[in-house]
């Protein structure tokens, strides 16, 4: 009875249009840093969510949804916080995608949206360290831990018959992270981690990295760091050395990059990133093409759904204050209730403004759990004539 009576009040707010007007959603990826080339797809994916939900003219009582762009730079905490908070003091937004890398998206939870109330749904930042994080019931993350990423990783080296390998990761909380929770899964499974070593980004020479990493030894070499910054120099180090020819990428070394920058040169070289081959997941590319984006790209589908999930939680609250709406958002993720995928959200704004439930599976096959993170679904993937070529779903 209460359930039904505060979904009845929550109609009759959007029914009257008391929230009719302008929503501000923020946008913090890092346009500028280690991942630039995988951020502008990843906005595109979230603005799509907020013009599909804005064009349906059901989202709470025919508010429209304006999307507001910032720079996480996704290494800088002191720009990332910085520029979160003009999102909210300045722009005045109701809730956040973002931020993208580990750190900084820490930073920002800690500094700026715990003190300010505010919601967070990252699509991409996955240190197991932001699982336990004290929150206040804002943060939640649409792409798995790592600590599920470093147990994929283990499964899909070992099932290649790889019993041993060098390890490398990207000197800041998701490479530390990441390197730790797959070499304690890899060991627990019977693999040796012949070294455990860090880099940093932004050197021009990584020969002295990969000498070490040599000496040590190993089948291949785990590079746990960003494409666009130092994991492709330690790469490109290996190749020219001949230290290493095959390699093992995560999440943040997956992206178009990999074949232009390397090709045929790593071909047999194996890798992982969030991602599945749900329904959800071919809509977000029809969505792409539509939009002229590349639906295809690392955590497009979670970006989609993290701004979709800000968005069904609004309205299932009738409200866009954080404070109202931050504990919707488990219920608009997860069963009961119809299944909402990429497309329909009009047909979920409908559901909710009755005072239904919905279950949103989206484009990365949304199941959160715990403290508010994806359950996890992996693509597995092999370098093949020059091109990242699916195996699997994991």
């Amino acid at each position: 009875m209460k359930k039904l009576l505060l979904a009845t009040a929550a109609t009759a707010l959007v029914a009257s249009g008391a929230y009719a007007g302008e929503v501000k959603l923020g946008i913090i990826f890092g346009f500028t840093g280690p991942i630039e080339s995988l951020t502008p797809p990843m906005a595109d994916g979230a603005e799509a969510a907020m013009a599909e939900a804005s064009a349906s003219g059901k989202f709470l009582g025919g508010s429209t949804i304006a999307p507001v762009r910032a720079d996480s730079t996704c290494i800088d905490s002191a720009a990332a916080t910085a520029n979160a908070e003009r999102l909210i003091t300045a722009e005045g937004v109701s809730g956040i995608v973002g931020a993208d890398c580990s750190g900084v998206t820490g930073a920002i939870l800690q500094n700026v949206a715990r003190t300010n109330g505010m919601v967070m749904i990252s699509p991409s930042a996955t240190s197991p360290a932001l699982s336990t994080a004290e929150d206040d019931g804002l943060f939640f993350r649409t792409s798995p831990s790592d600590a599920r990423q470093g147990q994929v990783m283990t499964d899909v080296l070992m099932e290649q018959g790889v019993k041993s390998v060098a390890l490398t990761y990207t000197n800041n909380d998701y490479g530390k992270g990441l390197a730790d929770a797959f070499q304690a899964a890899y060991e627990a499974a019977g693999g040796t981690v012949t070294i455990n070593t860090a880099h940093e980004d932004g050197k021009a020479d990584y020969s002295a990295e990969v000498g070490a990493l040599a000496a040590a030894g190993g089948e291949r070499l785990v590079v746990a760091g960003y494409l666009d910054q130092g994991g492709s120099g330690i790469v490109r180090a290996s190749l020219d050395s001949g230290a290493f020819d095959m390699f093992h990428f995560p999440d943040g070394m997956t992206g178009a990059l990999l074949e232009s920058n390397f090709g045929s040169e790593i071909d047999g070289s194996t890798g992982q990133n969030p991602g599945t081959d749900s329904p959800g997941a071919a809509m977000i590319v029809e969505i792409g093409t539509a939009g002229g984006f590349d639906g295809t790209s690392p955590f497009v589908p979670e970006s989609y759904d993290a701004a979709s999930l800000i968005i069904l939680a609004m309205q299932a609250a009738g409200s866009a204050d954080p404070a109202d709406y931050k504990g919707k958002i488990m219920d608009v993720a997860n069963a009961p209730g119809e299944k909402i995928f990429p497309g329909d959200l009009a047909k979920a704004l409908d559901i909710l403004a009755a005072g239904g439930e919905v279950d949103y599976v989206g484009g990365s096959a949304v199941e959160l759990i715990g403290p508010g993170e994806s359950a996890g679904n992996y693509r597995e993937y092999k370098m093949e004539g020059g091109k990242i070529t699916t195996v699997k779903y994991r």
